[in-house]
């Protein structure tokens, strides 16, 4: 099978992100999408890489007959770990193979959406916001979407994030797809019991932040959990408590809740509020480290599920991680 078999994919510059999205619903759709796109960029002296399923590259790596140049990398060691450890990793798998003298690397990527819709909703953001966070970076994504095995949900955010949408015949626009602000900003706050108990910590207006750590970590000294967890929540939880100290307004509000199989805080604080939709994805100042602006980002990568809502009355995060 070669490369040419699909109408719309056409020698493109390499000049930033492609975001593609095929829906199938069988093996032989699948192949007869995904290998000539493998196969063209190849042709093009481009890199390719699948990062899949095991079943997914199982079925793609005998259609390419163990073609040695295709890499195929372990989906966990691309989508297990948190959103922005992603996007950082596709950044520097472009960054090494341009390097390389490769003009533009082509994926076929399947996300591990997880089992449960708080973790869908956690990469669905991920399908949105990578249209911007990779937009500069020599990439061309198609996604891959098993309709038989997917969610409803899942399926119906692909056809919102994906601004091509392409099958065996042809790769065409998306007409549904939402632009990434509009996307974000419209998603709801996601719904958590434990706000509904009591909370084991509540200060409605923290003055001492350095008693309130301590307050935190005695309170999760007991929790059964790895210590590199407890640990990294606790760092979450700094960061964004003295972010609510530097950008918000007084009072900060700051209830923790411990449960069974996770740990949940908010903070609240009467600044501005967020207006950035895309607030924690990256460096605020990017490569610029010294400039600070990395605390939402490190929260992002420290928890399981970061939640921001906010308005002129104020700003609000969560912060949850599993500890079962």
């Amino acid at each position: 099978m070669n490369g040419s078999s699909v109408v719309g994919w056409a020698d493109l510059p390499a000049d930033g992100y492609r975001h593609d999205a095929l829906l199938y619903d069988d093996a032989d759709e699948l192949v007869a999408t995904a290998v000539p796109f493998l196969l063209r960029g190849l042709d093009a002296g481009e890199a390719a890489v699948i990062a899949t399923s095991a079943r997914t590259a199982s079925v793609l790596r005998d259609a390419l007959g163990d073609d040695p140049r295709v890499h195929v990398l372990e989906r966990g060691d691309v989508y297990s770990a948190r959103t922005p450890t992603a996007i950082t990793t596709f950044r520097r798998l472009a960054e090494q193979r341009t390097g390389e003298g490769v003009r533009r690397l082509r994926v076929v990527g399947e996300v591990d959406f997880g089992e449960t819709e708080r973790d869908w909703l956690e990469w669905q953001r991920y399908e949105s916001v990578i249209n911007v966070a990779l937009a500069q970076w020599p990439l061309w994504g198609l996604c891959v979407f098993d309709t038989q095995r997917l969610p409803e949900p899942v399926v119906e955010s692909a056809l919102l994030t994906h601004s091509s949408v392409v099958t065996p015949a042809v790769r065409a626009p998306n007409p549904r797809y939402v632009a990434p602000a509009d996307y974000l900003t419209a998603l709801p706050f996601p719904d958590e019991p434990l706000e509904a108990t009591a909370p084991r910590i509540s200060v409605p207006d923290v003055e001492d932040f350095i008693a309130l750590r301590h307050a935190v970590a005695a309170e999760l000294a007991g929790v059964d959990a790895p210590r590199d967890t407890v640990e990294d929540y606790l760092l979450a939880v700094d960061e964004m408590t003295s972010n609510a100290l530097r950008h918000g307004g007084p009072p900060i509000a700051f209830r923790l809740w411990v449960g069974t199989d996770r740990i949940v805080c908010s903070i609240e604080d009467r600044g501005p509020g967020f207006t950035d939709p895309f607030a924690g994805y990256g460096p605020a100042h990017g490569d610029d480290l010294s400039r600070g602006g990395m605390g939402l980002w490190l929260a992002r990568q420290l928890c399981d599920h970061v939640d921001l809502s906010g308005g002129p009355d104020g700003a609000r995060v969560r912060l949850t991680v599993r500890i079962g």
